[in-house]
């Protein structure tokens, strides 16, 4: 059963935060499986754990902490989700995304979003990031919209326009720190599905055929909604696994994690430099 959000509600998670922090936050970031160690570089940290929040859900997965990070980064003001909420978990989309609202009447403008993905793309290899420069929204198309239900006007247009969901110049960003860095960054479509179950083979090469090169459970959401509320959005995959199109091996969330290891340095490299060019 569908569960709408507030605006009310939002604003009460929103006032909680405000009462603990003594800066308004700019940026938001939103971490994925396996790459939580990014907020432990964040300076002055103020910790908020999700379950001291007012109508907020709580992240169940194992890899996601559960709280809130606020401080800086890269001398930034900086909020930073340890660990997101999905909507296998038994949420709804509108608990999903609370936590992209009340970042937005925090006064965060901007949202870099982080995950662990599957690699639909042949040329991807476990290890690698990929710049997502757009997305296929499979959950939205079956019904699972965030922005279904009554529209929060105090925030954004009912039909809000989603022709670049990425922001092009901080994706330009993106690719010039990437390469004065010296790192491999791929690029491409990211496909979100609903899970927790990973794809089948036949699944894998439907999402081949659609043009996506990377498939997960979270961020299309969560990008979408940022956009409602006129927030640019940057984000970047993790990619975990290759695609398993001829069912020959199998996909585990230890797997994901584990990568994750590998793929957080230069996640964090990718993500501070994009801060210092903001």
């Amino acid at each position: 059963m569908q569960k709408f959000i507030t605006l009310a509600q939002i604003d009460e998670a929103a006032d909680e935060i405000r009462r603990r922090i003594s800066t308004e936050p700019g940026v938001g970031m939103i971490l994925g499986s396996g790459l939580n160690g990014l907020a432990d570089s964040v300076q002055n940290p103020v910790f908020i754990p999700y379950t001291d929040l007012p109508h907020f859900p709580v992240s169940t997965v194992i890899g996601h902490v559960g709280r809130f990070v606020v401080g800086e980064l890269e001398g930034k003001p900086v909020i930073v989700m340890q660990g997101r909420i999905h909507y296998y978990e038994g949420y709804s989309m509108g608990e999903v995304t609370l936590p992209v609202r009340v970042m937005h009447r925090l006064g965060v403008h901007s949202l870099v979003v982080t995950n662990a993905a599957g690699g639909v793309n042949a040329d991807f290899a476990p290890g690698d990031v990929m710049l997502i420069t757009d997305q296929l929204n499979l959950m939205g198309m079956s019904g699972l919209n965030p922005l279904m239900g009554p529209n929060l006007e105090e925030i954004g247009p009912r039909f809000p326009d989603m022709s670049q969901p990425y922001d092009r110049d901080y994706c330009a960003l993106a690719r010039a720190v990437a390469k004065e860095n010296g790192l491999t960054l791929r690029e491409g479509v990211y496909a979100g599905l609903s899970g927790p179950s990973f794809e089948s083979p036949a699944d894998l090469r439907f999402l081949r055929l659609a043009g996506a090169d990377a498939v997960g459970m979270s961020t299309v959401p969560e990008v979408i909604v940022a956009r409602h509320g006129g927030m640019r959005a940057l984000g970047l995959s993790g990619i975990s696994n290759k695609a398993n199109l001829d069912g020959s091996t199998v996909t585990t969330h230890e797997e994901v994690i584990e990568a994750g290891r590998v793929i957080t340095p230069k996640i964090e490299s990718i993500v501070r430099g994009v801060l210092r060019g903001m």
